[in-house]
């Protein structure tokens, strides 16, 4: 079985790896990233994080979208100048992805670093949740939770 990860502002696919039959770990692995594309694992200050240690995933290389249309707000925060690429203009992908190098060159996402929810394959900002429901009459303090399904899952 094979586990493969992606973003939509990747052409979809970025990583892909081959699981073993049963799998057993704790976390599924995303693999290497296919050809044409570029993965870091980088802090803050956009410089590589050693193999085990957690930060943000990006992602750059030919698969990469231009940014987001009418979005220019959105595509100066999260297509940022790539720090590795002689290429000019190039660009990498802040994903808002948590992730980590496995001691096997394999990378593993373990959560987001911001809000946002996976909701069957749905992007779900909860400020947007919030915001809707705030412009209710009948409103005044929204709350609202994930809720996991029959498996366990939020998503």
């Amino acid at each position: 079985m094979f586990n493969v990860y992606g973003l939509t502002e990747t052409t979809v696919n970025a990583t892909a790896t081959l699981l073993e039959d049963p799998f057993t770990g704790d976390r599924v692995p995303i693999g290497r990233p296919i050809s044409g594309v570029e993965t870091y694992v980088l802090d803050a200050e956009l410089n590589p994080v050693p193999v085990g240690t957690a930060g943000q995933l990006y992602i750059g290389g030919d698969c990469l979208a231009r940014g987001y249309l009418g979005r220019p707000d959105l595509t100066a925060d999260r297509f940022v100048p790539h720090p590795f690429s002689a290429v000019p203009g190039a660009r990498l992908h802040r994903s808002g992805d948590r992730a980590r190098w496995l001691p096997d060159g394999r990378l593993e996402v373990l959560g987001r670093l911001d809000s946002q929810l996976k909701v069957r394959g749905y992007r779900i900002e909860p400020g947007h949740v919030e915001a809707a429901l705030c412009s209710h009459p009948g409103s005044s303090t929204p709350r609202w939770w994930s809720v996991p399904d029959r498996a366990g899952r939020n998503g």
